[in-house]
């Protein structure tokens, strides 16, 4: 029985002796202008690389193609390297196609496609293996915050390959952090941001978002909420009565108090003065009942808690009990004003058109009062002449008739 080893050292000969005859035989035969051609690869650590040599217009020339350390991976279709990794996608004339699974760092670098024409032709494809990041860590300084005080985070991606980029986002608004690179001795990349921004109550909630952009990975990101306290925030509402506040009536106020951690105390004061003996409070609310104005003044709602203390004022003026009574109704000025334009405009159009026809009727009567006037020698005459010339006219009609 054969040895195996021998027949692929007796493989490996062949074809080292026939790379040197086709070099020989190569000078012998005009070289026909080729394109030999490849493309760089970038691919994540782990998965599969695809390396293609192709030739335009081939006249038969040998294609090969060598690892980074000038070593054939394939001749032809024949593959004298002892790596199963590397396996033969297509072979052709005009291309050699192949790909090489479960990439490591070790794999990165130059691959030689080496076409034998007079002079050789060589392409180079380069392997770039990325590796990504790991889980992004944040870090907050602070894990509870107080309105108007700074914070600190920081976001670490570690063990990249190139080097990460990170941005930070504080609900939609972008804030810009300082990042550090650092090489580590494996030829990784650690990445660092720190982010420093003062919080206020309306912060207390919001996530602080930590985006790592890498091109072997995508939407690679990790949250934080903050939690913020702040002091109280006061507002005092009137439950009854809904207009003006009258003698002999009752008053009810309600005062709202947020804050974090909840007001632990809210009281009921009057500035300058002390709230009426017949108030009655009941935790936030004060009721008052028969109304009147020795009650005047300001009536103040006291929150605080263990940031501090805010307060709302209400103003109380008592009115006369019929106060509000009686008054005219309330009238829409816009539709008076409109209603006494247009009686003003149709009194005007009715004005000119009785003025037109006044005029006309005047005129009509002067004429015919002037009629054989122009050629009498005076009034008398001019008057006879007028009637005569109206019993022409009539008969003038009669005979028409």
């Amino acid at each position: 029985m054969a040895n195996p080893r021998c027949g692929s050292l007796a493989t490996i000969l062949f074809l080292f002796s026939f790379q040197a005859a086709l070099l020989q035989g190569a000078a012998q035969i005009p070289v026909v202008s080729q394109n030999l051609v490849t493309d760089n690869v970038s691919v994540v650590e782990g998965e599969t690389a695809i390396i293609s040599c192709r030739v335009k217009d081939n006249d038969d020339s040998v294609i090969q193609l060598l690892n980074p350390n000038r070593q054939t991976i394939y001749f032809r279709d024949m593959r004298p390297l002892k790596d199963a990794r590397f396996q033969l996608v297509n072979f052709s004339d005009n291309e050699l196609r192949v790909s090489l699974s479960n990439v490591s760092l070790s794999d990165e670098g130059r691959y030689v496609c080496q076409l034998y024409t007079d002079p050789p032709q060589e392409a180079y494809a380069d392997i770039t293996v990325l590796v990504p990041p790991g889980s992004p860590l944040i870090d907050a300084r602070d894990e509870v915050l107080s309105e108007g005080n700074e914070t600190e985070m920081t976001c670490t991606a570690m063990s990249s390959k190139p080097a990460a980029t990170i941005r930070w986002m504080k609900g939609d608004k972008e804030l810009p952090g300082k990042p550090k690179v650092e090489l580590t001795y494996d030829r990784m990349y650690t990445v660092t941001s720190r982010l420093t921004f003062t919080v206020n109550k309306e912060d207390d909630g919001v996530p602080v978002v930590c985006i790592v952009d890498h091109p072997a990975v995508k939407d690679f990101q990790a949250q934080k909420y903050l939690e913020v306290q702040y002091k109280p925030e006061v507002k005092i509402m009137v439950e009854f009565p809904q207009g003006l506040t009258r003698e002999g009536e009752n008053l009810e106020l309600s005062c709202q108090a947020k804050g974090k951690p909840e007001p632990q105390r809210v009281n009921w004061v009057k500035v300058d003065d002390d709230v009426p003996s017949h108030a009655v409070i009941t935790g936030a609310d004060l009721y008052i009942e028969n109304l009147n104005k020795s009650y005047n003044g300001t009536y103040r709602c006291v929150a605080a808690n263990s940031l501090g203390e805010s307060y709302d004022d209400y103003i109380l003026y008592v009115y006369d009990s019929r106060a509000g009574e009686g008054a005219p109704r309330t009238v829409d000025h816009a539709v008076i004003g409109g209603v006494v334009a247009v009686v003003v405009f149709a009194m005007l159009c009715l004005l000119i058109v009785l003025g037109r026809y006044f005029a006309r009727h005047k005129g009509t009567y002067f004429t015919h009062e002037a009629k054989g006037a122009d050629d009498a020698a005076d009034a008398d005459t001019a008057i006879i002449n007028a009637e005569g010339g109206h019993s022409n006219s009539d008969e003038k009609k009669e005979y028409y008739i």
